[in-house]
């Protein structure tokens, strides 16, 4: 693919440059941000960074044959065009957007939000519109799914970036001969804030809740809810589409920011264009009768477009709350038939990572579950509460160079509501485990835990998973939180291939004797 720079300098929204050279009738063949990358041919974007800023590497850009560099520095006399602006991530995602012949233009957007539950609500979203009949792709922090193929989009959890994004919306729009109509987005607060799905002309927006989490970037919750209702904007300035615009704000009307988030959309969107979903009656959908067993969930739904029975695979409140929010956004934001969502939440058995039951016939249950924030792993222990008889065992670490005071309220939460927990490596990072550790422990002290008989501190994961298999009696529930679906975990700068699936099966093998997996490599 090739285009010419002026084409995409004119995608530029004009109060973000500052300068723009004279004569740049030159043919850009890709984009990137990454020198190492860069081709004859390619434009450099040059991206501020928090430990190392892409402006020390255009002179290496340049040596590798860029044709031109974006940057939000002043730079001195460059032997390529340089284009100054005042937010190199921003103008990334439009001449990505540009690049790649405004795809989103084509599709109908349906960007999902929130601390926890995204990657739920997405699929189950996804399940309802195939169930519809609709060509759906989608692009989520686990992988992109175009037609019939999947691609992994990494291996730790966050939005794309923007020339990625747009690349896979161009593959969808302009696929032959059967192009993608829909499209469910993903969106962390990262990919928000650092402009990764600006661009992406959405058409609906949903929103699951707003709790503690990522602190560490945003330094405030406040700021960490404003990169959240950056979604909110988007869907503001969406343009014009021969399809047609739907507009519509999709609202947990149980999470503390409703209100928030309800002010910005009614100031910026025109009226009756919010859609709430909650546990109470106040809310537009909302359920009754919830029946919960280890096998799934039944319950009837109350719309505005009628009452309905959901049967589901999924269990727990939190899922009662991702149901809603896809019928929300689809039954209640695009319109979709009240059958094709019955029989698309039907259809959907799980989500890779998400209460994953790992089972050999042993007599007690495993489970494998992504919940990595205090609030997910609140709900997660109330939830794995309801469906077991016996004690209820939680291996659980807290990531190195991340927010720490989740360290303290996610021990605390498992201390109140698990009868033992296992402190365990969680991507430490170039942090020290055992100080890690420490923190974590005096959050269990807080809620008065006894070390080494309601809590062990195990660094290792893998004998922090051996450990809970191997005390684990009949009707007990050994759950390991924390990585879910991810493939790797990071000790020092290097990722090691990780997942915490494997390695459950591995140490409940080993404990009846039978073939299994190897339990993966990890440093000790």
């Amino acid at each position: 693919m090739t285009i010419l720079l002026d084409q995409l300098i004119s995608a530029l929204p004009q109060d973000i440059v500052f300068d723009i050279p004279a004569n740049l009738d030159i043919p850009i063949e890709g984009i990137v941000m990454d020198s190492r990358l860069v081709k004859p041919g390619y434009l450099f974007v040059a991206l501020p960074g928090t430990s190392v800023d892409g402006h020390r590497f255009i002179p290496s850009a340049i040596q590798n044959g860029a044709a031109a560099i974006i940057g939000s520095e002043v730079q001195g006399k460059l032997s390529l065009p340089y284009i100054h602006v005042s937010d190199s991530r921003k103008a990334m995602a439009y001449i990505s957007a540009a690049f790649y012949g405004f795809p989103a233009r084509q599709l109908t957007v349906i960007g999902v939000t929130g601390t926890d539950g995204k990657t739920t609500t997405v699929n189950l979203i996804y399940s309802i519109l195939k169930a519809a009949g609709i060509n759906t792709g989608v692009i989520s922090t686990v992988n992109a799914i175009i037609g019939d193929q999947i691609m992994d989009t990494g291996f730790h959890v966050t939005t794309p970036e923007a020339p990625e994004v747009q690349y896979y919306l161009a593959q969808m729009a302009f696929q032959k001969p059967n192009p993608v109509s829909h499209v469910i987005l993903e969106a962390t607060s990262h990919g928000l804030a650092q402009h990764r799905v600006t661009a992406c002309e959405f058409d609906l927006a949903v929103f699951t809740n707003i709790t503690h989490e990522h602190l560490d970037y945003h330094k405030t919750f406040e700021a960490y809810r404003d990169a959240k209702s950056m979604l909110i904007k988007h869907l503001a300035d969406t343009i014009v589409k021969i399809k047609g615009n739907y507009r519509k704000v999709v609202l947990n009307q149980d999470d503390a920011s409703f209100d928030y988030l309800k002010t910005l959309a009614d100031s910026g969107l025109p009226s009756n264009h919010v859609i709430s979903y909650g546990l109470s009656q106040n809310a537009d959908f909302y359920p009754q009768s919830i029946i919960s067993n280890k096998e799934g969930m039944q319950f009837q739904v109350n719309t505005p477009f009628g009452s309905f029975k959901i049967e589901t695979a999924l269990i727990g409140s939190h899922n009662v709350s991702n149901i809603l929010a896809a019928l929300a956004a689809s039954v209640g934001g695009l319109g979709i038939d009240l059958s094709a969502a019955i029989e698309g939440i039907a259809r959907m058995k799980g989500v890779e990572g998400r209460m994953e039951r790992i089972d050999y016939c042993q007599n007690f249950t495993a489970i494998v579950d992504f919940a990595h924030t205090p609030n997910a792993l609140k709900v997660a222990l109330e939830t794995v509460r309801q469906v077991t008889s016996g004690r209820v065992i939680a291996i659980f670490g807290s990531a190195g160079l991340r927010d720490r005071e989740k360290r303290r309220m996610m021990a605390e939460n498992a201390a109140q509501l698990a009868d033992i927990s296992i402190m365990t490596a969680e991507d430490p990072r170039t942090e020290s485990l055992d100080a890690i550790l420490a923190e974590m422990a005096k959050g269990m002290d807080n809620q008065g835990g006894i070390e080494g008989k309601t809590y062990w501190r195990i660094p290792d994961r893998r004998e922090a998973l051996r450990f809970a298999v191997n005390i684990a009696a009949a009707n007990d529930l050994v759950i390991a939180f924390g990585k879910g679906h991810e493939q790797s975990m990071c000790f020092g700068d290097v990722e090691y291939a990780w997942d915490d699936r494997t390695a459950l099966r591995a140490a409940i093998t080993e404990r009846l004797g039978i073939p299994g997996p190897a339990m993966p490599f990890l440093p000790t």
